[in-house]
C-alpha cells in the first residue's frame, strides 16, 4: 500500500532522486559501531534529535487539552493528567524528555568538543549547536511555568531574578519575560505560553535546519 502511494507521488514529482540525494550518501567507517566501540559517541547527537522530535509531539497533543490562562491552567494540566486517555503517558514523556534531551544535548556537545570537531571549516556550525542549547534551556525554563502550580511559580520568580541581575539589561529582561517587574501572574503566564510554543520551537527548528545542512556539506567529523 505505501509502496503503491510512493510510486503514485513519484510518478507526478519526481521525488526519488531528491530523497537519493538526502537518504542515500557514505557513513564513515569510524562512526560504526559494528567496526569501532567508540563510534556509539556519535549517536548522541541522533539521539537528542530523537527527543526533540517526540518533544515536538507530545507537546502538540498538550496543547490540545491545556488552558493558558491563570484560572484554568492548573485545572487543564490536571484533566489532562487524570481524565484524558493516555494523558498522563504523554505528560510523562513531555517532562522527563525535557530534561533528557538536555543530558543528551551537552553529551554531544562534550563529544564535539574533545573530539575537536568545533574547529575548522566547522566553526560556524558549533556557534548554531550553542545557540541550540540555550534555545532548549529557554523551553525548559518557559515550560517549567506553564503547570502554573506553586513549585513552578517559585522556580520562575528565581528564574526572573537571576535575568534582572543581567548587568544594564536585567529589568528590561524580565519585563518582557513577565509582563509585569512586579509580580508574575497571567501576562507572565500568557508570554511563557507563546515563547515555549510558538517563538522558541521556531527558532529551532530553523537552527537545527541549518545544523543538518552544514552537516551534510561538511560531513561528519574524523576521530581524534
Amino acid at each position: 500500500m505505501l509502496q503503491k502511494m510512493y510510486d503514485w507521488v513519484d510518478e507526478r514529482l519526481d521525488i526519488t532522486p531528491l530523497w537519493r540525494d538526502i537518504a542515500d550518501h557514505e557513513v564513515p567507517e569510524h562512526v560504526n559501531p559494528a567496526h569501532h566501540f567508540s563510534a556509539f559517541v556519535y549517536c548522541f547527537g541522533g539521539l537528542t534529535f530523537f527527543i526533540v522530535v517526540i518533544q515536538i509531539l507530545s507537546g502538540m497533543f498538550l496543547t490540545m487539552y491545556y488552558v493558558p490562562d491563570v484560572i484554568n491552567a492548573w485545572e487543564s494540566v490536571y484533566y489532562l493528567q487524570n481524565e484524558v486517555a493516555f494523558g498522563v503517558i504523554v505528560r510523562g514523556m513531555h517532562h522527563w524528555g525535557a530534561s533528557l534531551v538536555i543530558v543528551m544535548l551537552f553529551l554531544h556537545t562534550l563529544r564535539v568538543f574533545f573530539q575537536g570537531a568545533y574547529k575548522k571549516p566547522r566553526e560556524l556550525n558549533w556557534v548554531v549547536g550553542v545557540l541550540i542549547f540555550f534555545v532548549m534551556l529557554g523551553l525548559g525554563f518557559t515550560g517549567y511555568l506553564l503547570p502554573w502550580d506553586m513549585k513552578a511559580l517559585f522556580a520562575t520568580k528565581v528564574g526572573l531574578q537571576i535575568a534582572e541581575a543581567v548587568p544594564f539589561v536585567g529589568t528590561a529582561i524580565k519585563t518582557l519575560l513577565a509582563g509585569d517587574a512586579t509580580v508574575i501572574g497571567a501576562q507572565t503566564l500568557a508570554r511563557f505560553f507563546a515563547i515555549h510554543v510558538f517563538f522558541l520551537p521556531a527558532a529551532l527548528l530553523g537552527l537545527l535546519a541549518a545544523h543538518f545542512i552544514m552537516i551534510r556539506k561538511q560531513g561528519i567529523s574524523g576521530p581524534l
